[in-house]
């Protein structure tokens, strides 16, 4: 089955320059994948016809005048942006001939317009952010929902996203009956705000394969494969991996390069060291989608490289080909009791 992403070419910090050689990379990896690239033509096309006209068959180049830059308001990019690469990306969507988008814009007017173009799955009131995070565990991966949508978030729509978590869990990991945690500042049944416990009643009472409380320290377990909180305390976890996977690599780093003994001990662990950087490499879990829309739109980090970028066109493409959105509205349906 071919699929058809719309990618918006001009966002982000790296526009342009970063997104085409990920949009090679991609089509290069992926001969049943068609790509709608939205964008200035007159800057893109040259670019594209010098290095992929090998793929010429596969990508489309569609026009946009404006671009959403990073400071921009969301109101503002609603109300006078319509010409944008980021809506005229959504847009193809909800025009049926993309199958979804990937953006590295701005998360606020990234949200806003995709709510606005393509509004929410009955029975979900917010769209959340969520990403995949690997374990200790090997092979598992655990998904961290809300990444920062919302920053305040009612009982009931903290629910919605543990619904739609499993789910993915279920479609993109293959997991039967995926283990939902739910965050919280200890395992206590004492402990927690009045949101938290009353989200915890919730999903004692659901059909939901429900663990419990789960902890910050607790993300990277494997305990679990679904973690639910609001998007205040999911963007804090977030920057807060990105810092320190940074700090980490970057201690490594000047800790070998301290001494010339150091320097030569690193040569044979060298094999060792690159498949430990392989497995924390915050540009291997770029991507993460908006779930609970009526429609698959990947962002991908603003400052992303073009490596990172190609891996949230990855994630679009699993999504979609997989009919995310269809099997979410129907497990929404079925445990919310919507019509």
């Amino acid at each position: 089955m071919s699929i058809t992403i719309s990618v918006d070419m001009m966002s982000g910090d790296g526009g342009a320059p970063v997104a085409i050689p990920a949009v090679l990379q991609v089509l290069k990896n992926n001969a049943d994948v068609r790509l709608l690239l939205v964008g200035d033509e007159s800057s893109l096309r040259p670019k594209l016809e010098k290095s992929g006209s090998q793929y010429a068959d596969r990508w489309t180049i569609e026009h946009a005048e404006e671009v959403v830059s990073m400071d921009d308001s969301p109101v503002q990019v609603l109300r006078r942006k319509k010409r944008s690469s980021m809506r005229i990306a959504i847009n193809l969507i909800k025009e049926g001939r993309a199958d979804a988008c990937v953006s590295a814009g701005n998360t606020g007017a990234l949200m806003a317009t995709a709510h606005y173009v393509l509004k929410t799955i009955p029975g979900i009131e917010r769209p959340a952010i969520v990403s995949a995070f690997p374990t200790v565990k090997v092979g598992q991966k655990t998904l961290l929902l809300d990444l920062g949508a919302t920053v305040d978030n009612s009982p009931e729509q903290l629910f919605q996203f543990a619904v739609m978590g499993s789910t993915l869990a279920q479609v993109i990991h293959n997991i039967e009956s995926p283990k939902v945690g739910l965050m919280n500042v200890g395992k206590e049944a004492i402990k927690g705000n009045e949101v938290v416990k009353q989200v915890h009643e919730l999903l004692v009472d659901s059909e939901l394969n429900y663990f419990g409380y789960i902890e910050g320290n607790d993300i990277f377990t494997g305990s679990v494969d679904v973690i639910v909180m609001d998007g205040f305390a999911g963007n804090v976890a977030l920057k807060s991996i990105e810092g320190i996977v940074k700090f980490l690599m970057s201690t490594v780093k000047s800790v070998l390069c301290s001494s010339p003994w150091l320097k030569v001990l690193a040569v044979p662990a060298y094999p060792l060291l690159r498949r430990i950087k392989q497995k924390v490499d915050p540009d291997r879990y770029n991507g993460a989608m908006l779930l609970g829309l009526n429609g698959v739109v990947v962002k991908s980090h603003g400052g992303a490289n073009s490596v990172a970028f190609s891996y949230a066109i990855q994630e679009a493409i699993s999504a979609a080909s997989q009919g995310v959105v269809t099997l979410i509205r129907d497990r929404v349906a079925m445990l919310l009791q919507e019509d």
